[in-house]
């Protein structure tokens, strides 16, 4: 019997978690974990890169709530290793070792970095640096496909020019050279308030109707969803809508299973309310046995803290094994 090739993905406990989240990321690892040997974890470590932005008392409750949230989207841990990334120190230490090996150059081309640094004068170190810290989580588990949407491409193919760096520096490393996992439909949720920007967690914190929380009761899913931005006329169709209508279509793609033809048919021409009331429907459905599970879960603090901790004594015998082959492969001395 083939081994399974192993897929990891986490998400940052800060902001609201969106329905952006599950329908590009959490929707998908749950409905793959049967093909693939998973590992999911809560990047809290990436959390705290900006410092200033971070409360200690509410970053650890956002860090359980994303730990609850994969759980009650359907990730089994039976199935799935859950935990938390500050549990397995061989995170940093991976990191270190590929930060002593990564050109400085390549982290200044970061995307990201440019547009999070903005203006500022300063910024933290780990601010440029997360991309090492990102590769790391990747390669610790000899990952072979890693889930992102398609403006986390960058960072695979930084963690990919990294691997094969370090192996060609080091022979013995054998860092397995992971492959972007692209969802056809969802992979990039756009705002329900413009469409010409990401759905974003730490946006969907404080402006309304921005996104819609995994949380949210009906009535904001509703309201969120009607007063989202469309266009003056009736298309409907996938390849012809304005982005408002198409970011419409994706999610209810995604939420219902139908196909595009089907969904044409269904919405084309009938104007955009029609398209919209049918999305709440959808919506709705979806989150209520989320949040249903989400409450229970956090009813029993106890047992999720027990998921996690067994998700954490799985991932650091995974992360050490490759951690003494890299260790051994740069001439360490063996502990």
């Amino acid at each position: 019997m083939a081994q399974k090739q192993r897929v990891f993905s986490g998400v940052q406990p800060t902001g609201k978690l969106h329905l952006g989240n599950y329908v590009g990321a959490i929707k998908q690892w749950a409905d793959n974990q049967d093909a693939y040997d998973n590992i999911f974890c809560v990047v809290d470590l990436h959390a705290v890169t900006i410092p200033e932005n971070v409360d200690p008392k509410q970053f650890r409750a956002k860090s359980l709530e994303v730990a609850a949230l994969y759980l009650a989207c359907g990730i089994d841990p039976d199935k799935s290793t859950v935990f938390l990334q500050s549990h397995v120190a061989e995170h940093s230490e991976m990191a270190w070792l590929l930060n002593c090996v990564t050109p400085l150059g390549w982290l200044y081309r970061m995307t990201q970095f440019k547009a999070k640094a903005g203006s500022n004068e300063s910024v933290g170190t780990g601010l440029l640096d997360y991309p090492v810290l990102m590769a790391a989580d990747i390669l610790l588990y000899d990952t072979h496909r890693v889930p992102v949407g398609e403006d986390q491409k960058q960072h695979i193919e930084f963690t990919r020019d990294l691997a094969q760096r370090v192996n060609n520096m080091f022979p013995g490393a054998d860092l397995v050279i992971p492959e972007p996992m692209i969802p056809p439909a969802g992979a990039r949720v756009m705002g329900l308030d413009d469409p010409m920007v990401k759905m974003s967690k730490s946006i969907g914190e404080t402006k309304k109707g921005h996104s819609i929380g995994l949380l949210d009761a009906p009535g904001t899913v509703k309201k969120a969803i009607m007063s989202a931005q469309t266009d003056s006329g009736n298309e409907a169709r996938f390849d012809h809508a304005g982005p408002g209508v198409r970011n419409l279509l994706d999610l209810y793609e995604v939420l219902s299973g139908q196909g595009r033809e089907a969904i044409e048919a269904e919405f084309h021409g009938q104007g955009y309310g029609k398209l919209k009331k049918a999305l709440v429907e959808q919506v709705v459905a979806a989150l209520e046995p989320v949040q249903t599970r989400y409450a229970e879960l956090t009813g029993s603090p106890d047992y999720l803290l027990s998921i996690l901790r067994q998700g954490a004594e799985r991932a650091r015998g995974i992360a050490a094994t490759t951690q003494a082959r890299l260790r051994d492969a740069m001439g360490f001395v063996a502990p």
